[in-house]
């Protein structure tokens, strides 16, 4: 069921970095702090639905202590989630793309060391087919293709004197820090969800502490902004509307890539990772924008990678 899993994530995710990129506002310093409040709204109503489903008795003492034992993860994530939301005012320079998907693959990396170094798993062989390798591989290939053809368009397309390149050299600060933090995040989810070879902490728990962590986040950056703007930001306007939009995509998400985390971390984090090919094809449908023959090519190659995993699983079953 990870691959299931791991491609409604993928959708869902996908779909959210449509709305992410509608409700950027580029003459808004804090646009992307916005995003963030209505991220941990919905993470957090997210998080007390399902508290009378948690796997543990939540008392204040295994609630601390669970909380300690997923912080790696958590604070990472809202590090990096926050960071790509600025990230996204400066979208056309990217070389943003290239380097926040990359994360994928360097997550999958540190798992495996760490599933060696610990002794978890034995043979890397022994745990993942050929079919597995060579998918995850062309996956990769696709969505660094991908990201680095839009980096072209967006150069040649856009005028440079246009505000958004003003801060070019600095914009890459962003995709950078986005990296480490997610394949952090990732690498940390893999680690702890993995019921075989990781720490096996349930997944309702999971998206239980980090709704309640992004909750709490999402207070502290309100009453940030109540403090700079010296009037308290109100959320349920018209104007928010992308930005409710793609919170409700990513906790959809959210909960299906939990779920394909605890089932097979090492191969579902760079299938994730490719959400941003949805992204890209739902421009085009929904946005009207053309792309090219360079970005279908990538876009295939994507394809072809995650159905190489789905017949792995498929052939894994039988």
């Amino acid at each position: 069921m990870w691959f299931l899993f791991a491609l409604i994530a993928t959708f869902g995710w996908g779909f959210a970095d449509l709305f992410y990129k509608k409700g950027s506002d580029e003459n808004d310093r804090y646009s992307h702090l916005r995003t963030a409040i209505w991220v941990g709204l919905i993470m957090g109503v997210t998080a007390l639905i399902l508290l009378p489903f948690s796997e543990t008795a939540f008392s204040v003492s295994s609630l601390v202590t669970n909380a300690v034992k997923y912080s790696p993860a958590s604070l990472s994530y809202i590090i990096s989630m926050v960071i790509g939301y600025a990230g996204l005012r400066y979208l056309e320079l990217s070389i943003i793309s290239p380097i926040q998907n990359a994360s994928g693959a360097f997550s999958m990396i540190a798992m495996l060391v760490y599933f060696v170094v610990t002794g978890r798993i034995t043979s890397v062989s022994d745990e993942y087919s050929i079919l597995d390798g060579a998918g995850t591989f062309v996956i990769i290939v696709g969505v660094v293709l991908l990201a680095v053809v839009e980096q072209r368009l967006s150069k040649s397309e856009n005028p440079i004197e246009s505000k958004k390149y003003r801060f070019g050299a600095l914009a890459l600060i962003f995709p950078l820090l986005y990296c480490i933090f997610d394949t952090v995040g990732t690498a940390a989810d893999g680690i702890i969800l993995d019921g075989e070879k990781g720490l096996g902490l349930g997944e309702i728990d999971v998206l239980i502490l980090y709704g309640l962590t992004f909750f709490a986040c999402g207070i502290i950056i309100w009453l940030f902004l109540l403090f700079k703007e010296k009037k308290p930001f109100n959320p349920f306007t018209k104007k928010q509307k992308s930005n409710i939009a793609a919170s409700l995509c990513e906790q959809f998400g959210q909960i299906f890539y939990v779920f394909a985390m605890a089932r097979n971390p090492v191969v579902a984090a760079p299938m994730i990772a490719s959400y941003c090919v949805i992204s890209v094809l739902l421009s085009a449908v929904v946005l009207h924008e053309k792309m090219k023959k360079s970005q279908y090519i990538s876009v295939i190659l994507v394809i072809i990678g995650i159905i190489a995993l789905g017949i792995s699983e498929g052939l894994a079953e039988l």
